[in-house]
């Protein structure tokens, strides 16, 4: 009988869990994408992988530095959204097409993430969509 009791309460919180993941959609964000901006579950939220492109005219700078920037600004619209900051991030990693640009994303980096700074995987990649040179994704809980 307890083994069944155990059971049923780990079903029933594995299905409130379940119930409680909700997608994170910035007015900003276009509608129709095959993905979500963000989802948060349980008080975690995962923000998908964000290029430098801008939402408005959906172009990449062409200055690198202005990239990682727009790339971080569109990780803050879904954290924001999800009332959050980048206070709250606990990991991201950063994908750069080329990892000489490596200290020129940190020097952007540093500006948006203050101490104690989140754990952080960066990545050297053959390529992203389009023309993006960098792609970041967060993870942060509150």
């Amino acid at each position: 009988m307890r083994t069944i009791t155990v059971l049923l309460l780990s079903l029933s919180l594995g299905a409130a869990a379940f119930a409680a993941k909700k997608e994170i959609h910035p007015k900003e964000f276009a509608a129709g994408a095959p993905f979500s901006p963000g989802i948060l579950a349980g008080g975690t939220l995962y923000v998908a992988g964000q290029t430098g492109q801008d939402l408005k005219t959906h172009k990449i700078p062409e200055d690198f530095e202005a990239e990682v920037k727009q790339a971080l600004e569109n990780i803050g619209l879904v954290l924001k959204e999800a009332g959050m900051s980048f206070d709250d991030a606990v990991t991201v990693n950063v994908y750069l097409t080329d990892m000489t640009l490596f200290p020129r994303m940190n020097a952007v980096y540093t500006t948006f993430f203050k101490e104690p700074r989140p754990a952080r995987t960066t990545v050297g990649v053959a390529k992203l969509v389009g023309t993006a040179r960098i792609e970041i994704t967060v993870t942060a809980h509150k």
